[in-house]
């Protein structure tokens, strides 16, 4: 794309295009297809806009929100279910993956280099398995619902072990819980080894317990901080340092062990052995250990939690999930992922009550926000500026073809400063406009969307080797083969994106040479924008 469009490109999306303001009243029926294809998934793909015509919103909103009402295509299946890592539990990949030693000396260091090169295979299909689905899946929904929850209870990677669990922690925590109990969702993401790791509680020990030596010295808050700053109470959500060190006591002892590690019954003496001590591995590897734990009376927001061992951390987790200020925090975080980056404080209200009034019902909120005025107001249609990963994903969609190889995909999310599973910190991923709209990123996603647009990605080939991404050395080859790519017909793509593209922008494409128009239709403000 030359550099003057490009640039040109970029002022608009940087200065605000598309964001004049709009009363507000019902969104106007010619964009109430897009709209969902928009919020409830990651765009349209071509025959998606006709189809919701055919069948009518209201079917297509009780479909999406049961999803496993929706057959899934076999080749996608067949595609997920070869990525053998994926059903291994997390167990299985530390026995099959993980380093020789595990909390003793270190091994021989080109071992642990080979070994860890070696497991890069689980991130691999982990990502493969997400895109795929992402962009494949007629459970679209479902597939948003994973980022959000995902993002929400992030973990990173690239932390120690994390890289062996990072695909059976959504596949285990996060994926099976994504429209129902937020209780349930809380508990499998707190008990998943991944978590543990990631944000140290494997490691929280009470200090004169029996166990206290060694890496496991003492208490650590890392955890029950972020458990309530940003998993459940938000951080006005009425909580002191008092109840972060109280909550860091009672799940003191959870983690895990090595798989196939003897596990001993008495471990604990006396009295609590018989009463508390718990010798068996749950599947995904979650163990509690008594003989760390802090068998003591606690008051933990304002409530009296009696020494059980276990059931203190479940007690504990029933508290946050049902508490005033999770139910606000957590819908406010719905509201500004499917309405506006600043919703407005009536409709946080009723999403909070609706989530209180069902116990955490994640699937009964997500209903009434969808048939909520808000929801299908005109003046927040079209005003949500996309992520990177919304981007990329919602731009291979609109194209249509197959996706063979994911990626070029995983290199360009990385590029604009989004990697798939790379989030270092736990509060995860900003999906507000400031955090994406500046103009190196837009002169990013323009290059994606010229490479895109005229056929030089490669999606739907088999990658010639393992590093053939959008490096510069990939851009020049692909500039050098730009006879043999086969553009994107901007005809189809206009059909296929329907009325979100602007008539400013179709006349400036209709205006542009034939082989640039599809790059300008993604690359443009309107596309850009959900």
């Amino acid at each position: 794309m030359p550099t003057r469009r490009v640039a040109f490109w970029s002022l608009l999306l940087v200065l605000g295009f598309l964001t004049t303001t709009v009363t507000a009243g019902s969104i106007p029926s010619d964009l109430r297809e897009i709209h969902l294809l928009d919020r409830l998934g990651f765009g349209p793909r071509p025959g998606n806009i006709e189809r919701i015509r055919s069948i009518g919103v209201d079917r297509y909103l009780e479909e999406q929100l049961s999803p496993k009402s929706i057959p899934l295509p076999q080749n996608l299946t067949t595609r997920v279910e070869s990525l053998e890592t994926l059903r291994r539990s997390s167990p299985e990949l530390f026995i099959e993956y993980g380093p020789p030693s595990y909390g003793g000396k270190q091994g021989d260091k080109e071992a642990a280099k080979r070994g860890r090169q070696r497991a890069r295979v689980i991130l691999d299909q982990g990502v493969e398995a997400r895109l795929l689905r992402a962009v494949e899946s007629p459970r679209q929904f479902e597939e948003v619902m994973v980022n959000f929850w995902f993002n929400h209870f992030n973990v990173f990677s690239q932390k120690g072990l994390d890289h062996l669990w990072i695909g059976s922690y959504e596949e285990e925590a996060i994926r099976p819980h994504v429209l129902g109990r937020f209780r349930d969702l809380l508990g499998a993401t707190a008990k998943h080894p991944a978590m543990l790791f990631y944000l140290d509680n494997w490691q929280n020990t009470a200090p004169n317990s029996p166990g206290a030596r060694g890496r496991f010295k003492g208490l650590n808050e890392n955890y029950a901080r972020e458990l309530m700053e940003l998993h459940t109470l938000g951080v006005d959500g009425g909580y002191t340092q008092t109840d972060v060190i109280t909550l860091a006591r009672i799940l003191t002892g959870w983690g895990f062990r090595r798989p196939g590690q003897a596990l001993q019954q008495g471990t604990v003496p006396g009295r609590i052995a018989t009463v508390f001590a718990v010798n068996a591995i749950s599947s995904n590897g979650f163990y509690f250990d008594a003989n760390r734990h802090d068998f003591s009376t606690k008051v933990f927001l304002g409530r009296t939690i009696r020494a059980s061992g276990l059931g203190e951390g479940e007690e504990a987790l029933d508290i946050l999930s049902q508490h005033p200020s999770t139910a606000r925090h957590i819908s406010y975080k719905i509201a500004q992922y499917f309405v506006t980056d600043d919703p407005p404080k009536s409709l946080v209200e009723r999403l909070a009550g609706r989530f209180s009034d069902t116990r955490g019902d994640i699937r009964a909120v997500l209903d009434t926000l969808f048939h909520s005025p808000e929801f299908w107001d005109e003046q927040y249609v079209g005003k949500k500026f996309k992520t990177p990963y919304e981007y990329v994903i919602s731009a291979v969609r609109a194209i249509g073809d197959p996706v063979v190889n994911t990626r070029p995909l995983r290199a360009a999310m990385a590029q604009l400063g989004m990697p798939l599973y790379g989030c270092q910190t736990p509060n995860g991923h900003k999906n507000v406009r400031d955090a994406w709209l500046n103009p190196n990123a837009m002169t990013q996603r323009l290059n994606f969307a010229t490479a895109l647009g005229a056929g030089r990605l490669r999606v739907t080939e088999q990658p010639a080797n393992a590093m053939d991404q959008m490096t510069a050395t990939a851009e020049k080859r692909a500039d050098n083969q730009m006879g043999s790519a086969k553009p994107v017909d901007s005809r189809i793509l206009l059909k296929t994106v329907g009325n979100k593209i602007s008539e400013q922008t179709r006349a400036t494409v209709e205006d542009s040479p034939p082989a640039l128009r599809a790059a300008l239709i993604l690359g443009s403000p309107d596309f850009m924008h959900r």
